[in-house]
């Protein structure tokens, strides 16, 4: 009758859609129900006698073995996930409830398969994740990195590469390269063009041998595969991204779906990021010449005072209006003086250093920031260097212009400590040098 009993047990724990499992102090199978074959891919027969640690993914074992010994002194779990290797190849996610029987010497271990969960919420952070960084990059510089961290908790990745084009396949270029330690990681640009263009046109995800990408001489490992992943916001193509995959891993349907779903979203953030740098762009610079606006201006002058403060150094502010710039509109119209304006704003650009600040202040006023000069020849010989640039010849709308400038300068600390000083100083000696031209 007893015997009829045990009978009865084990096959209604063989209809369980949980496993079952009775582990010896070796960290050997010693029962497994039926139900190890749907979770796992083996059968009971193929598992009795194995060590289960080594289904255990090799990068969650020394905390598996960590948590075994925990309950092994007798400490009851429930609710520890941790990841094995499906006979398949692809990993499964089991959350186990385990407690030690110090009485038969066995672990005894349900284990419940909750891959399905696991990824919905992977899926459900990785949106949120993707939206936080977006909303918190400065630029796409900064967004790419985090993106890649995102990804490389989602799916081992060796490495990953992100493609752009602004709406034009064809003028895809790559800003983001690296690989798992964040060093550089070259691609074949040409072969990676094509092939992202390929993706792109299709909609759909593409799987790559790793030597697909690799460039002739160094760069990316020809080893392993890529997977190529187009990135679409909505109807217009962002560019896409490119995974390398570790040599001993396999992409499951199932994670190219998440990374499918997770390439939307970053194609959506891309997007923000751009939108938002044209905003920011078009606050801070005139979009007429591209140079600094008077607010970016404020804190230029702001921050060059500030260091040379520190510094006990010396800065110059050279005030620019050009002369009878409203005859040029009068005679040869608005358009003609849109170029004029572009003209000069290149010319004082070559005029100055790159770590000096030229901006457009509104309509024919431009001023010059200067850092770190040893006097008042250094600003004057770069207002001499303007008046000659602007008197060479620009032709505009047929005909050939000479511009002149009037030009004030100002000088820290000899002519005030802060910008309101500064500027009105050198406005007021711009306005005395334009009334004896």
């Amino acid at each position: 009758m007893a015997a009829h009993v045990q009978d009865q047990l084990l096959n209604c724990i063989d209809l369980l859609l949980d496993a079952v499992f009775l582990v010896d102090a070796d960290g050997r199978v010693k029962y497994v129900n039926a139900a190890c074959e749907r979770i796992f891919g083996y059968t009971p027969d193929e598992l009795i006698g194995c060590k289960l640690i080594d289904l255990v993914l090799p990068e969650e074992r020394a905390r598996t073995l960590e948590e075994a010994a925990r309950i092994m002194a007798g400490q009851p779990r429930v609710g520890f996930v941790n990841r094995y290797r499906h006979k398949d190849g692809r990993p499964v996610h089991i959350m186990w409830s385990a407690r030690w029987s110090e009485a038969d010497q066995l672990r005894i271990g349900v284990a419940r398969d909750v891959t399905a969960q696991q990824r919905s919420e992977a899926m459900q952070a990785a949106t949120y994740a993707v939206s936080e960084a977006a909303h918190d990059a400065v630029d796409l510089d900064t967004l790419f990195p985090t993106i890649h961290a995102i990804i490389a908790q989602l799916v081992p990745v060796a490495g990953l590469v992100v493609a752009t084009c602004n709406g034009e396949p064809e003028a895809l270029h790559f800003p983001y390269g690296r690989d798992h330690r964040g060093q550089p990681l070259v691609v074949d640009e040409a072969l990676a063009h094509r092939h992202c263009k390929d993706v792109i046109a299709a909609r759909r995800g593409l799987l790559l041998p790793g030597a697909a990408l690799a460039p002739t001489q160094g760069g990316a490992d020809a080893g392993g595969f890529w997977l190529v992943v187009p990135l679409v916001d909505q109807t217009a193509p962002i560019g896409a991204v490119m995974l390398k995959a570790p040599a001993d891993t396999q992409y499951s349907d199932k994670d190219r779906e998440l990374l499918g779903f997770v390439s939307a979203q970053v194609a959506t953030a891309i997007e923000r990021s751009r939108l938002k740098a044209e905003l920011l762009r078009a606050a801070r610079y005139d979009e007429l010449t591209g140079l600094p606006n008077r607010r970016l201006f404020h804190d230029r002058i702001d921050t060059a005072l500030a260091r040379s403060r520190r510094k006990h150094g010396r800065v110059a502010l050279l005030y620019i209006d050009i002369d009878d710039f409203k005859a040029v509109n009068d005679r040869l119209g608005h358009d003609a003086g849109d170029l004029l304006l572009q003209e000069i704003a290149r010319r004082l650009e070559r005029c100055v250093r790159k770590a000096d600040t030229v901006a457009r202040l509104g309509s024919d006023e431009f001023v010059v920031i200067l850092e770190d000069i040893h006097g008042p020849d250094d600003a004057t010989a770069v207002a001499d260097k303007i008046h000659h640039s602007l008197l060479q010849p620009t032709a505009i709308a047929g005909h050939a212009l000479n511009t002149q400038a009037s030009i004030g300068i100002a000088l820290h600390p000899c002519d005030g400590d802060d910008a309101d000083s500064l500027i009105r100083h050198a406005d007021q000696r711009m306005y005395r040098r334009k009334a004896r031209n």
